[in-house]
């Protein structure tokens, strides 16, 4: 399995992490307002994490054939491979901090997140047989060893502690699995400096970060062209080319949702981002069971992968939104919910 899709699928589980509440709120407490913005980003990320996944449960090959199938995996590599994990990594420490602010009124606020990365570590150990390389395991490890402790940092340290951190991990490590810890401080950061509740008002800040993303996008990407696929510095381009690539879809995806089609858009995604970890999980099992009958495995046909991706995402999209018209948490995101808490949470939405 190549590093760059094992970043991808490790990406995913962002949404494992409560969303983001705008108050505290215990076992007991009523239903906060949401920021919707954090799950419609969830759910455009998920799209292009299935993307890549596909290939990589199919252990499909790049090829050297001309035609639609070449594009589509020259595309993939150049435009999707490592451009979606950052944003899931970010968005993980992100809600992990809402969470522990939300997680104040219990006794132990940090045994009961500690036991929340326990049992998600041992949904990735079993999903790993599935798919070797999946994000659940990684995620819930480095929680433990990274969150956990940076959750007792004040924010004056943690800021430029997550910065440093975060430009090393696409340095030093050249990005893969060790950069996932910088990102996930990055979300810790970007929750404690108040910007995850008032990213609505910050369009011009948005605006700024897209043009620079994209003004340093455009020579990362251009390298990737034409540097040597075996030279030494490959690995660094690539992160770097992807890191940037997922700061410029994340900031201009933001200000879409502020523009006329943001409405229909978000609805289309954040039922996606809302229910990611059992979206997650289903997708794995349905690319398993139809790989085999569609004869993807360790085969060249792209176009049939893109297709499945598509018919996918177009049925979670549509049981999501289903779903959750009827219940407050997916299927797994409940579970994950229920076992944290250590008692029935909720399921079924209460009639107006």
């Amino acid at each position: 399995m190549s590093t760059s899709g094992s970043e991808s699928s490790r990406a995913v589980v962002a949404r494992t992490v409560d969303p983001p509440p705008s108050r505290p709120t215990g076992p007991g407490g009523s239903a906060p307002r949401r920021v919707t913005e954090w799950d419609a980003l969830r759910g455009f990320a998920l799209c292009g994490i299935l993307l890549v996944n596909i290939p990589q449960i199919t252990r499909m090959a790049h090829g050297s054939e001309n035609g639609a199938s070449h594009l589509i995996s020259n595309g993939l590599g150049m435009l999707v491979e490592q451009h979606f994990y950052p944003i899931f990594a970010f968005l993980f420490g992100l809600s992990f901090s809402l969470f522990l602010e939300g997680a104040q009124r219990s006794r132990r606020p940090r045994l009961m997140l500690a036991r929340r990365l326990l049992v998600l570590g041992l949904l990735g150990a079993a999903h790993h047989v599935l798919q070797p390389g999946e994000a659940l395991l990684p995620y819930a490890i480095f929680g433990l060893l990274v969150l956990l402790p940076a959750s007792w940092l004040p924010t004056r340290v943690l800021v430029p502690v997550s910065v440093l951190a975060a430009l090393a991990g696409f340095t030093a490590v050249s990005g893969g699995m060790f950069s996932i810890p910088g990102l996930f401080l990055l979300g810790l950061a970007c929750a404690r400096t108040g910007i995850a509740r008032t990213v609505d008002r910050r369009p011009g800040q948005l605006a700024v970060v897209l043009v620079i993303a994209v003004l340093l996008s455009v020579p990362a990407v251009w390298a990737q062209l034409v540097y040597p696929p075996d030279g030494p510095l490959t690995t660094r381009i690539a992160a770097a080319a992807g890191v940037l690539g997922a700061v410029a879809y994340a900031s201009a995806f933001l200000l879409v949702l502020r523009t006329r089609i943001g409405r229909p858009l978000a609805a289309l995604v954040e039922p996606l981002g809302r229910m990611a970890l059992t979206n997650y999980l289903t997708a794995t099992l349905l690319v398993v069971a139809v790989a085999g009958p569609l004869g993807l495995r360790e085969s060249t046909d792209w176009s049939t992968a893109l297709g499945l991706a598509l018919i996918v995402l177009a049925v979670q999209a549509a049981f999501s939104h289903w779903w959750l018209g009827h219940f407050r948490y997916g299927p797994a995101e409940w579970a994950l919910r229920t076992a944290t808490w250590w008692k029935p949470m909720p399921l079924r939405r209460v009639p107006a």
